[in-house]
């Protein structure tokens, strides 16, 4: 009995490895925005930027241009700030393409900002990206947002 439940912990456990590396392209771009904003725009990590943007990462934010070092000041300074408004994303995907290496995807974004369980602030953008796939994975290399006005 004892070698039956170890060969079906083997096989569940190797079950959802094998789901997990199965990720198509689409998905993986999609967690890429996804995740991307998590961990720089709500959690302000700035060694996210390493992680989800190439060096040579561009936002177009609503007519400014935002390097790298921009964002990584940007980060910093929101981090040093430790407010308890919370920013939850959420994601509307509207198309994504791929072409070889390279991929793009539109989208809407909206950020609910919180205090506790009040929201005290919501924004929409329209939003969209390129992004490469380097020997790490699929990364940003592009991003541009357009307010939207409600």
């Amino acid at each position: 009995m004892k070698k039956i439940v170890q060969i079906l912990i083997m096989f569940l456990a190797v079950t959802a490895i094998g789901q997990n590396s199965q990720k198509t392209n689409e998905d993986q771009i999609e967690d890429l925005i996804v995740n991307s904003f998590q961990k720089i725009f709500s959690d302000m990590d700035p060694q996210a930027l390493d992680t989800y943007c190439t060096q040579d990462f561009l936002l177009l934010e609503t007519g400014e241009v935002w390097n790298m070092e921009k964002m990584r000041n940007y980060v910093e300074r929101a981090r040093e700030q430790k407010t308890q408004v919370k920013r939850i994303n959420s994601f509307d995907f509207i198309e994504l393409k791929i072409e070889g290496r390279m991929a793009w995807v539109a989208y809407y974004n909206k950020a609910e900002f919180k205090a506790g369980d009040e929201v005290v602030r919501e924004m929409n953008w329209l939003e969209s990206a390129t992004a490469i796939l380097t020997e790490e994975g699929w990364k940003l290399q592009l991003l541009h947002s357009t307010l939207v006005k409600e």
